[in-house]
């Protein structure tokens, strides 16, 4: 009986300004195989399916449960989580290549700073004063929970900026990951004291207007995270509080 068998070809670049080459590998199918598992695989024995050596594959993975947002690559051409593409699910040669809209580091691996100098941009975080002791916190009813939870399940791939046709370096949009925790963020009680300050930062470039409502990022979040709308409830609100800015000044 012949052994089953999973093709993959894998975008293969030393560094960013070394060529880019496709590399095939073929290996041994399993039950629960996925992408990342593939990675492993070929790291212990680093021979393409023409028998030729070669080095292990550069990727990022940590928790390989879909938590940590690590091992996000394009996959048969779209941009999602190398521990959930399982590759029963997928059309063969399975094709990996690193996200399109980062700088490379090397082979999948690429700098996704951007999201976070974007998330501090915006203040994105709540703010605590450790120097005392503050008390309880104030109370969050159920109701609320209930919508913030959503917003607080990104685990910041950069999928959703990946597929942004508005995410480049012309417009500079800050993407729907970082306007999405500016919901989450300006809904928490405590959080809430930087709330002018995020939608100022949103009102200028790079930042809400520059989203053109594709929806492609609603669509490839991992998460099913209500991107859309977040993007539409803090639209309107960076709205009220540049015409409140306008009759302050």
């Amino acid at each position: 009986m012949a052994t089953r068998t999973v093709a993959f070809e894998i975008k293969r670049q030393a560094s960013p300004d070394a060529p880019a080459v496709w590399e095939s590998f073929e290996l041994e199918w399993r039950p629960g195989m996925n992408v990342v598992s593939a990675m492993m695989e070929i790291a212990a024995n680093p021979v393409t399916a023409g028998g030729r050596p070669t080095t292990p594959i550069t990727y990022d993975s940590c928790c390989l449960e879909e938590i940590c947002g690590s091992c996000a690559m394009r996959i048969n051409g779209k941009a999602r989580m190398g521990c959930s593409a399982l590759v029963d699910n997928l059309e063969q040669p399975i094709r990996v290549e690193p996200l399109s809209k980062f700088p490379l580091i090397r082979d999948l691996q690429v700098d996704r700073n951007v999201l976070f100098e974007n998330l501090m941009a915006v203040k994105a975080w709540v703010p605590v004063d450790g120097t005392y002791d503050l008390g309880s916190g104030p109370r969050v009813y159920p109701q609320q929970q209930e919508a913030n939870y959503p917003l607080s399940n990104c685990i910041s791939c950069c999928c959703c900026m990946d597929v942004c046709p508005q995410f480049n370096e012309l417009t500079g949009f800050v993407g729907a990951a970082t306007i999405a925790q500016v919901k989450l963020f300006n809904n928490h009680p405590t959080g809430k004291v930087f709330k002018e300050d995020r939608l100022r930062a949103l009102a200028g470039d790079g930042g809400i207007q520059e989203c053109g409502f594709a929806q492609n990022c609603v669509d490839t979040c991992p998460k099913q995270i209500p991107l859309t709308d977040a993007i539409s409830d803090v639209s309107r609100d960076v709205i009220v509080q540049k015409v409140k800015d306008f009759l302050r000044g």
